[in-house]
C-alpha cells in the first residue's frame, strides 16, 4: 500500500516507513554467554545447554521420529566462525531442521503463526490447528517482521517506523515492554549467538547489537540503499545482504563487522529481496521482485550471479524440511514455485485459486504446510507442501508481512522470519 510520506520512484516492495530513536537495554531471558553454551555441539544441543538432543522423538514430544542424522560429537571446524555450533552434517546446513525435531527449549511452546500487520500496527496470532485468529496484539508503528531470537526464547517484532522491538514470549504469547532500536526493518543473529544485526534500511547501516540486551555495539555504514535481507555462509565467516532500492548485494565479514564485497546486479531496476543459502553451502539464492526470479550466486567468489526466472514479483525463499526443495513465493502473480536442489531446476508451480500476493512466511514444524502472508490482500495463506493445495485463506490486519511460524525445528535462529540451523 502506498505511503504518501515516502514516495517511491519504482513499484513498492516490502512497504516500509521509518523514523528515529536510540536503543536501550532489555533482556526477557538471560542465557549463558554463547561460548559457554557450545558444549557437545555435534549432538544438536541448543543454546539452553540441555542434555537432550532434538533428534530424539522423546525430546520433541511427538510420535514421529525426527530424521536428524546420527552424528557423534563433532569438533569445532577450525575454519568456522569461533563460537559457532558445528554443523550436524557438513553436507547439509539444514540437518537440524527435520520434521518435528524441536529443541527442548521450544518443545512446550504452543504452535502459532505470528503475523505482523504493517498498516494496522498489530500482530495477528493464528492457531494453525483451526486456521483462526485467536488474538490480536497491539505493537509499535509499522511492524515488518517477527523474528525468533538466537536462543529461541523470544520473538522480536520489528516496529520499523516506531523504532522499537516488541518482545513476545512464545511460551505465553504475551508481549513485553518495547526496546528502543533505531530503524529496525529486519533482524538477524550472528551464528555464534553474540550479536543481533539490525538491517537499518533508511539509515543505510548494518547495526551490530548485543543479541540479548540489544545494546548497540557497532554501526557499519553502507553505500547501497535498502539493506533488508541476508543469509550466512556455511562456516559463518560472512553473510550476503540484499540492497533493495539500489539493486545491489553486499558481502560482509561477520567477525570483522566489515563490508568486504559489493556488486550491482546485472538487471536494470533490480530489487533483490530474500536471501537463502543452499543445503550444501555452495550457492546463495537471492529473490528479485523486478527481475522476476532468483539470482544464483557463488558466495565465496562473489562473482556476477545468473538469473533463474521463477515468476512475477519473486519474493520469499523457504527450504523444505528434508532439504530437498525450496519454496519461492511470486508475489506479483499469486504463485509459489518449487525449486529442486538436486536437479538444480524448478519442478512445480502452484497457483493460489483466488489469486493473492504471497510474500514472507515459513514452514510448519512437521513440514506439511507453507504459511505465507498476503501482503496486499490482508490475509494469510496455508498451502499443502505436497500437493500445493490451498488449505486456508485467513483474514488478518492490513499489510501482513514477515510472519513467523513458531516453534520450528532447529538448534538456534539466524533471524528473519525463522532461519534455523
Amino acid at each position: 500500500m502506498p505511503n504518501p510520506a515516502r514516495p517511491r520512484p519504482r513499484p513498492r516492495p516490502c512497504a516500509r516507513l521509518r523514523s528515529r530513536s536510540r536503543s536501550r537495554s532489555r533482556s526477557r531471558s538471560r542465557t549463558l554467554p554463547a561460548a559457554a553454551l557450545l558444549l557437545a555441539l555435534g549432538t544438536g544441543l541448543t543454546a539452553c545447554g540441555s542434555g537432550s538432543s532434538p533428534a530424539s522423538p522423546a525430546a520433541t514430544g511427538t510420535k514421529e521420529a525426527a530424521a536428524l542424522p546420527a552424528v557423534p560429537k563433532r569438533p569445532a571446524d577450525p575454519d568456522a566462525l569461533p563460537g559457532m555450533p558445528p554443523l550436524l552434517d557438513p553436507h547439509d546446513l539444514y540437518a537440524a531442521d527435520r520434521p518435528n525435531a524441536l529443541s527442548p527449549v521450544v518443545k512446550g511452546f504452543p504452535s502459532r503463526v505470528y503475523v505482523p500487520n504493517t498498516n494496522s500496527n498489530t500482530v495477528s496470532v493464528i492457531d494453525p490447528a483451526t486456521y483462526k485468529v485467536i488474538e490480536t496484539i497491539p505493537v509499535g508503528k509499522q511492524p515488518q517482521h517477527v523474528v525468533p531470537s538466537w536462543d529461541l526464547k523470544t520473538l522480536w517484532v520489528n516496529n520499523d517506523r516506531g523504532n522499537t522491538l516488541t518482545p513476545i514470549d512464545p511460551a505465553t504469547g504475551r508481549a513485553g515492554k518495547p526496546v528502543d532500536v533505531h530503524d529496525p526493518y529486519n533482524l538477524y543473529f550472528t551464528p555464534d549467538g553474540k550479536y543481533a544485526v539490525v538491517m537499518a534500511s533508511l539509515d543505510r547501516e548494518l547495526v551490530f547489537r548485543d543479541a540479548h540486551s540489544m545494546e548497540r555495539k557497532k554501526s557499519v555504514p553502507v553505500s547501497c540503499y535498502g539493506v533488508n535481507h541476508a543469509d550466512f555462509s556455511a562456516d559463518g565467516r560472512y553473510f550476503v545482504v540484499s540492497c533493495e532500492f539500489s539493486g545491489e548485494l553486499l558481502k560482509v565479514d561477520t567477525a570483522a563487522m566489515k563490508v568486504v564485497g559489493q556488486q550491482k546486479l546485472p538487471f536494470k531496476g533490480a530489487m533483490p529481496q530474500d536471501v537463502k543459502i543452499s543445503p550444501d553451502g555452495k550457492t546463495f539464492y537471492v529473490a528479485d521482485m523486478m527481475a522476476h526470479g532468483m539470482w544464483v550466486l557463488d558466495g565465496e567468489k562473489f562473482t556476477t550471479p545468473t538469473l533463474l526466472p521463477t515468476g512475477k514479483g519473486c519474493h520469499g525463499l523457504y527450504v523444505s524440511r528434508d532439504s530437498k526443495e525450496m519454496y519461492v513465493s511470486n508475489r506479483g502473480e499469486g504463485t509459489i514455485s518449487v525449486f529442486d536442489f538436486t536437479e538444480d531446476k524448478l519442478t512445480k508451480k502452484w497457483k493460489l485459486p483466488q489469486g493473492g500476493s504471497p510474500d514472507m512466511g515459513g514452514v510448519s514444524a512437521d513440514g506439511k504446510v507453507l504459511w505465507l502472508s498476503g501482503r496486499y490482500n490482508s490475509e494469510v495463506y496455508a498451502i499443502d507442501t505436497t500437493s500445493g493445495k490451498q488449505l486456508a485463506r485467513i483474514p488478518v490486519g492490513s499489510g501482513p508481512h514477515g510472519l513467523a511460524v513458531y516453534p520450528q525445528p532447529g538448534r538456534y535462529s539466524l533471524g528473519h522470519t525463522g532461519v534455523f540451523r
